[in-house]
């Protein structure tokens, strides 16, 4: 398979295999009018399989959404095809409209305009609590 290199935009590798198409839709891709491509289970020295996003536009991103779906993905900016920077991820504390809360009895689901506040509560299990009603994040 033959994927073409990027000039200008943005590569998020190191997703663990199977999260990439998470991440494509937390992230708002499929909105984008640009060439997005999703290559899956490519083999990986580190990781043994991965997921890998090419962006082909210099956007933003949103970092914390890649720290609650991987947080060990890497967040590649290319410029004039060369590599300018590369982020670490971090899984953010608190994550702010990313998720919705399931639990139908959470407040967020009679007063819509009040955020999705999600606390980051056991960092080892990666496990998040709606700062609401405490039910933990799918």
């Amino acid at each position: 398979m033959n994927i073409d290199s990027i000039r200008n935009g943005v590569v998020i590798d190191h997703i663990s295999a199977g999260c990439g198409m998470r991440l494509y839709h937390l992230l708002g891709l499929e909105t984008l009018d640009v060439s997005v491509a999703i290559i899956k289970n490519v083999s990986s020295r580190k990781l043994g399989k991965k997921d890998i996003i090419k962006i082909d536009a210099p956007i933003p991103v949103n970092l914390d959404v890649i720290g609650f779906v991987d947080p060990m993905a890497t967040v590649n900016i290319i410029r004039d095809g060369k590599l300018i920077e590369k982020k670490s991820i971090e899984m953010p504390e608190l994550l702010r409209n990313v998720i919705r809360c399931n639990n139908p009895r959470c407040i967020t689901t009679t007063e819509q305009e009040l955020p999705h506040l999600f606390r980051l509560t056991d960092r080892d299990r990666k496990i998040y609590r709606c700062v609401y009603c405490e039910t933990k994040a799918q």
